[in-house]
């Protein structure tokens, strides 16, 4: 039996046991911006600027245009079979159980585990308003975070539109802070700025403290593991298209813009940033969004940066909150989750999932009384959840290759071709590959990418069970 007959047999007559196509052209085009702009970027690329300098412009694009052709691979496969409701249904149908089983559950950690990072981006920015003598206590960190996800959670068992919307303002507001930042970086490079340390403006900043690889190739390589980390959260277009309007007009629209999206949100930015900021002045565990404004002397300007980047995690935490609720609903149908989880509220949610993932992500709370320091449990965190996304994307790139193999007519039919075809395919998987396998370079990812496998023989167990069970 196939994958649709199975889907159509299961399906309800009442369209109210399935999601519903609520999100309309501008709520997809943020959703996918909002995923271009993450936590990575505004509060990683300080760490990463300090372990690569200048040549994270480089990182950035390079990573960039490998998520470019993941994501034209994601919308051809999403777009030839509109029955596929998640990464969950298209991994049962193309590889098998086995596959849908990873790939729902590990990405459903991974945006847990992100979650978890989020919260402690929040305690970092949120100390920004305090005095140096002071600090949160832990108890004080654990019930802000909790306050953090309880919020987003009513949010989203509302209706799918209100997570739309609240995306879609999210995204206006970091759109317009980077323009900004672009425009008032120009501004002081074209005037030859002095900041008060006596730093000048300028775009040979970027080239003029030991070159494009001040840290040599090992620096290069060490980058790439929090700047692929910015990029979590893209593949969110491909999770919400099952409940986008017209999607084989939006999704491409969405998907084709990313590049344009890249260069400008992360090569400008950062270029602009390391032009009025020296990179080996940038401070690793702060926001350079933030500093550029401070070392200015502009300091109303940094707090509402400081406020900018704090609503960045938030639509983070936000997307995240989102996807793994939709996930665990695509595993429930599937009966690869318990049934509980599959049930959806009357406006369309699935409101057990979203709650149980919720109480998951406050796990970050408990996180913050082991790991007081910020920084190092972001890194923990940020790690272990890039080993498990690129997993998944690496396994979106075998789904495509096994369409193409196994559906040879829906790709000659389709209108949105990935370009390069398979042969870009083993590229980018080679590609992802290689940024887990350079985790080993740095002492933190390294303790990350060791326990990672104790993931593999968790599901190995859960599959056992769940297959004793059926």
């Amino acid at each position: 039996m196939s994958f649709n007959e199975l889907n159509d047999i299961n399906a309800p007559d009442d369209s109210i046991h399935e999601l519903q196509r609520n999100l309309h052209n501008r709520h997809l085009q943020l959703i996918a911006i909002g995923g271009a702009i993450g936590t990575g970027l505004f509060m990683g690329s300080g760490k990463t600027i300090s372990l690569a300098g200048p040549s994270i412009l480089l990182i950035y694009f390079i990573i960039g245009i490998m998520v470019f052709f993941l994501m034209r691979a994601l919308g051809e496969l999403l777009l030839s079979n509109l029955n596929y409701k998640s990464f969950v249904d298209m991994s049962y149908d193309l590889i098998g159980p086995k596959a849908g089983f990873y790939v729902g559950w590990t990405y459903w950690v991974g945006w847990v585990l992100t979650g978890m990072a989020d919260l402690t981006a929040v305690i970092n920015y949120l100390t920004f308003w305090l005095p140096p003598d002071m600090q949160f206590t832990p108890a004080g960190q654990a019930l802000i975070s909790a306050g953090c996800v309880l919020f987003l959670m009513l949010l989203n068992l509302l209706t799918v539109r209100l997570f739309g919307e609240t995306e879609f303002w999210f995204a206006i507001v970091k759109i317009v802070a980077i323009i900004a930042l672009i425009c008032a970086g120009a501004y002081m490079v074209f005037t030859g700025y002095h900041s008060p340390n006596g730093d000048v403006a300028s775009l040979s900043n970027i080239w003029a403290h030991g070159g494009i690889f001040p840290k040599g190739v090992e620096g290069f390589l060490a980058g790439f593991q929090i700047a692929i980390f910015a990029f979590i959260g893209v593949e969110l277009v491909g999770t919400s298209a099952a409940e986008a309007k017209d999607p084989h007009i939006n999704l491409p629209k969405a998907v084709n813009a990313i590049p344009v999206r890249v260069i400008l949100f992360y090569v400008l930015s950062l270029t602009v940033v390391m032009s009025v900021i020296p990179w080996n002045h940038v401070i690793p565990n702060k926001s350079p969004f933030v500093e550029l404004f401070l070392m200015a002397g502009i300091p109303t300007a940094a707090v509402i940066m400081n406020l900018v980047v704090l609503s960045s995690v938030m639509s983070s935490m936000n997307s995240g909150i989102f996807s793994t609720s939709r996930m665990l609903y695509g595993l429930a149908k599937d009966g690869q989750a318990p049934k509980t989880l599959g049930k959806l509220s009357k406006s369309a949610v699935p409101a057990n999932g979203l709650m149980f993932s919720c109480a998951c992500i406050m796990g970050g709370a408990i996180l913050q009384f082991f790991v007081p320091d910020t920084i190092t449990a972001f890194t923990l965190a940020t790690t272990l959840s890039v080993i498990l996304f690129v997993s998944v994307w690496i396994l979106i790139m075998v789904n495509y290759i096994r369409y193409r193999k196994l559906r040879p007519e829906l790709h000659e039919k389709s209108t949105f071709k990935m370009p390069g075809g398979v042969f870009m395919s083993y590229v980018v998987i080679a590609f992802f590959i290689f940024t887990i396998g350079i985790l080993v370079l740095e002492p933190d990812t390294r303790q990350s990418l060791l326990i990672s496998p104790l993931w593999l023989l968790i599901l190995a167990i859960g599959y056992m069970f769940k297959k004793k069970k059926a």
